[in-house]
C-alpha cells in the first residue's frame, strides 16, 4: 500500500478510543508474537491477534474491525497471559467486537446471534438456561438442529430441564444489562 493510501486509511483517534474503551495502553505492544503463539483459535483466523494489534496501533480502524477473527476468539485470556507488558489483549478484543457491533461490520452472523441468545438468557434469568439459549440461537438462525439427538437423553437427566432455575439476585443482573446499555447510549 502506497503511504498515500496508507495515510488515507488511518484513522488517527481509533487508536486513542480503543486504548480508552479497552483500558490499555496499546503503545506499549512491541509486536513480540506471543499472543498470536499462544491462541488456541489462531489457527482458524483470517487475521492474527499480534496483527489485529498492529493494526489499532496503526489507525487501521477497518483493518482491525472487518475480520472474522474478533468473532472467532475465545476470550479464553491466553493472549493476555502472555503479554510480557501485561497487556488485556482479550480485553482490546472485547472492545474491538463491541466496536465493530456499533459500526454495523459483524463479520460472522450465527456467532453474534449465539452471543445474542446467550445474553438474553442470562439478562431474564440471572443465568444461563442452556434449552433458552438453543431455541433462541434456533430461531435467530433458522439452523442448530444438528445435535437435536442428544436432547431426549440430556433432558431424561434433568442436564437440560425445561424450566430456567430463576436465581435470588436476577434483577440486579438485569440491572447490570440496564445500565450497559443506558452507558452506550
Amino acid at each position: 500500500m502506497s503511504n498515500t493510501r496508507l495515510d488515507q486509511a488511518r484513522d488517527l483517534d481509533f487508536k486513542r478510543q480503543v486504548e480508552k474503551e479497552s483500558g490499555q495502553n496499546l503503545s506499549a505492544c512491541y509486536q513480540c508474537g506471543k499472543c498470536t503463539a499462544g491462541c488456541p483459535g489462531a489457527q482458524f483466523y483470517d487475521r492474527q491477534v499480534s496483527q489485529i494489534m498492529r493494526a489499532v496501533q496503526m489507525g487501521l480502524k477497518e483493518e482491525a474491525l472487518k475480520n472474522r477473527s474478533l468473532w472467532l476468539c475465545l476470550s479464553c485470556s491466553t493472549c493476555s497471559s502472555r503479554c510480557p507488558n501485561g497487556i488485556d489483549v482479550a480485553a482490546v478484543m472485547e472492545t474491538l467486537r463491541s466496536m465493530a457491533r456499533r459500526e454495523g461490520w459483524v463479520q460472522d452472523r450465527p456467532i453474534e446471534s449465539f452471543w445474542k441468545a446467550f445474553l438474553d438468557t442470562v439478562k431474564y434469568t440471572g443465568r444461563s438456561y442452556e434449552l433458552g439459549v438453543m431455541a433462541d440461537f434456533m430461531g435467530r438462525t433458522l439452523r442448530g438442529w444438528g445435535n437435536v439427538e442428544i436432547a431426549p437423553q440430556a433432558l431424561l437427566k434433568n442436564k437440560m430441564p425445561f424450566v430456567p432455575s430463576l436465581i435470588h439476585g436476577r434483577y440486579e443482573v438485569a440491572r447490570i444489562f440496564t445500565r450497559y446499555a443506558e452507558k452506550r447510549r
